[in-house]
Parts: structure tokens; C-alpha cells; sequence
């Protein structure tokens, strides 16, 4: 008797349960929650770090996985008068209606835009501007192959 035969093996196709849409308005919403801590800490005075597992040699010369603490970059910014929040999707800053920061008076109110648009994200008011955006990127990323 092979080992192959003791186990019930089946044919599936995996399936998601969500279509691409709602993934992007979950990775914003999820993005935005995040810069909502670093505006809190910023008011602080503190620097926002999150953990992230990394692979590292120890002493004995063993692969082992640890706990990195690594800062997350703030969406927002002083500039002249006041705060500049801009809503990102990967790497890009996404196009806002004419522009592409909200701007604010002082740092106390970057946490409420950052609910703002976290709202608008959860409702799909963006869901356009990030498909425009990943559009872009595509489109680059294939004239970047074709000239290689």
C-alpha cells in the first residue's frame, strides 16, 4: 500500500470570495487606519513603528525569524501655513478631485481628514482614482519591458 493511497485527495479550484474592488477599498481602508496611528503618535511627539518578521543568522549561524520594528512613513507633511495629507495607494499619491493633498491648518486635524477619506474609501468614492492609478502603473511597467 503507497503512502498516496491513506490520504483523500481531491481536485479544487481555489476561489475568492471578493471580487478585486473590494480588495483595494480593504488594503486603503487598512493603509489609512494606519496612518491614523502615525498622526496620533505624531501629536506625541513619538515616532509610529510596527513589527515585521524578518529572517536573520544568529550566533550559532541558524536561520531563525524575528521581530523587527520598522517606522512607517507619515502621508502627511508641514508645508508653509499648514498640513498637507495625501491619500496613497502603494507608492502613488492618488489624484484627488483637483489635486492630490487635502490641506489642513495644523496637525490635530490630519486625524479627521484621514477619517474622511477612509469613509470615502469604504464607500467607493475612490475606487475610479485607484483603478486609474493601477492603469498607470501597468502602462509603465510595459513600456519599461518593451524598451528593456
Amino acid at each position: 500500500m503507497s503512502n498516496l493511497s491513506k490520504l483523500a485527495i481531491k481536485s479544487v479550484v481555489r476561489t475568492n470570495s471578493q471580487n478585486p474592488t473590494q480588495q483595494r477599498r480593504l488594503k486603503l481602508a487598512a493603509a489609512l487606519e494606519e496612518q491614523m496611528n502615525v498622526a496620533d503618535a505624531a501629536l506625541k511627539g513619538e515616532e509610529y513603528t510596527v513589527a515585521r518578521k524578518a529572517w536573520v543568522n544568529n550566533e550559532a549561524g541558524e536561520k531563525v525569524l524575528v521581530d523587527r520594528m520598522r517606522k512607517v512613513r507619515a502621508w502627511f507633511f508641514e508645508q508653509g501655513d499648514g498640513w498637507y495629507v495625501q491619500c496613497k495607494y502603494g507608492n502613488k499619491a492618488l489624484a484627488l478631485a483637483d489635486g492630490n493633498a487635502v490641506f489642513v491648518k495644523a496637525l490635530r486635524d490630519v486625524k479627521a481628514a484621514l477619517v474622511t477619506l477612509k469613509a470615502a474609501a469604504e464607500a467607493g468614492e475612490l475606487d475610479e482614482v485607484i483603478e486609474n492609478t493601477i492603469k498607470k502603473r501597468e502602462k509603465m511597467a510595459a513600456q519599461f519591458q518593451r524598451s528593456r
